[in-house]
């Protein structure tokens, strides 16, 4: 019995001191009117998110914005948890991202690796997917699906799985690459590169290309390359026991209330690492990482990417302009409510299922996250129409 004791305290050494190597960061926070913001105008925000809750759209919320690298207002409402038993909403907490894995870890990531000469985003999907069908014309024409199209949602994938389906035919935990084997079978539903179709697949695709490519794990690639040098200590894949108090709770399930256990079904079937979901942060992490992405890529002297992989990233991609999307950002589609109706275009950013949401506008050097728990107790909450009217009190804030 001593020898798992002492595994387990090694292993736990090793996180505390890559926490301190790399040091935890946070952004200072000063009164809006430092940085061109009216205090006035950004209070307004409480009373929308108190109607929210008092809507039952959402049990909590937690909010940070963030202009010229400084944080000017960061406020927890509500509730974290409502069952069993009622518990306040703290700054700190930490949430399940959901989609917001998309962008923060899984196209980061894939572009790490085009910096790295590895890839290209014109690679063709199957050539590290041998296995990936290609669209199957009427006329029997074959068109193949490209890294950049899985980045844009215009693979033609379906947006999900059935996950009775895998889970019969590989059993709980899934491996990677048994899922993207069955992710490479499925028909795909249009020429890639004609339509925008929302899809986890194509991410949780990208997550098996990291692995193959790097050699690395997954959520080893991301915590060594992304989180830990920005200093992001509170954003893991499966949070360690001992931070799962800490943890926003989502939808209660038969088998009890999801706590630190990621929400999204597919990402549960993979044991909790997936392209699609299953990050969890905090909002002090987000503002690290929005920070990096203001800087064209860099945070107090630790670069994460380039800056012309900042701006090709967070434009719409060229060859795709229909879809409205960056590559693994959002812009201008269909989802993009938390842009609201006065940022700009340059402006970008991505939502998450469980009712988080990150947005960052380069021309006025602002950031908003927003973490709610709208999925808790039960998967029945709208946070749509808040993102958008959030948006718009932070916009018509900026003065200067």
């Amino acid at each position: 019995m001593r020898q798992p004791a002492n595994l387990r305290k090694w292993v736990w050494l090793c996180l505390v001191a890559g926490v301190i190597f790399w040091g935890g960061r946070s952004l200072h926070q000063v009164d809006p009117q430092q940085v061109g913001l009216s205090a006035v105008q950004l209070n307004q925000l409480e009373t929308v998110i108190k109607a929210a809750i008092q809507a039952k759209d959402i049990p909590g919320a937690v909010i940070c914005v963030g202009r010229k690298g400084k944080i000017v207002y960061w406020r927890a409402y509500g509730w974290s948890q409502l069952l069993p038993v009622k518990k306040k909403m703290s700054r700190g907490m930490i949430f399940d991202l959901a989609s917001l894995t998309k962008p923060i870890a899984t196209a980061t990531s894939i572009m790490i690796l085009v910096e790295r000469g590895q890839i290209r985003l014109r690679d063709k999907v199957k050539q590290f997917v041998p296995s990936f069908r290609a669209y199957q014309g009427k006329e029997g024409e074959e068109k193949d699906a490209l890294i950049w199209h899985l980045l844009t949602h215009t693979s033609g994938l379906p947006p999900y799985a059935q996950v009775e389906e895998i889970q019969k035919s590989f059993g709980r935990p899934c491996q990677l690459e048994q899922m993207v084997n069955y992710i490479a079978h499925l028909e795909k539903l249009s020429p890639p590169g004609k339509t925008f179709r929302y899809s986890c697949l194509g991410f949780i695709t990208l997550a098996y290309i990291v692995e193959k490519v790097s050699g690395e794990k997954f959520d080893v690639f991301a915590r060594r390359h992304i989180f830990q040098p920005l200093g992001m200590t509170k954003t893991f894949f499966n949070p360690p026991e001992e931070m799962k108090s800490s943890c926003v709770p989502t939808e209660k399930l038969p088998d009890g209330i999801l706590q630190g256990i990621v929400h999204d079904p597919l990402a549960r079937l993979l044991g909790g690492v997936s392209g699609n979901a299953g990050l969890f942060s905090s909002a002090e992490d987000l503002a690290l990482f929005a920070q990096m992405m203001l800087n064209q890529g860099q945070l107090e002297g630790v670069r994460i990417l380039s800056p012309l992989s900042i701006r090709r990233m967070t434009e719409v991609f060229p060859l795709a302009s229909f879809a409205g999307r960056g590559l693994g950002w959002d812009l201008s589609s269909a989802y993009a409510s938390p842009r609201g109706d006065l940022f700009g275009p340059r402006s970008y950013g991505h939502t998450g299922y469980t009712g988080t949401s990150l947005w960052i506008d380069p021309e006025t050097q602002t950031f908003i996250i927003l973490l709610t728990n709208r999925v808790h107790p039960e998967d029945k909450g709208s946070v749509t129409s808040l993102r958008t009217r959030v948006a718009n009190i932070v916009a018509a804030a900026v003065l200067e």
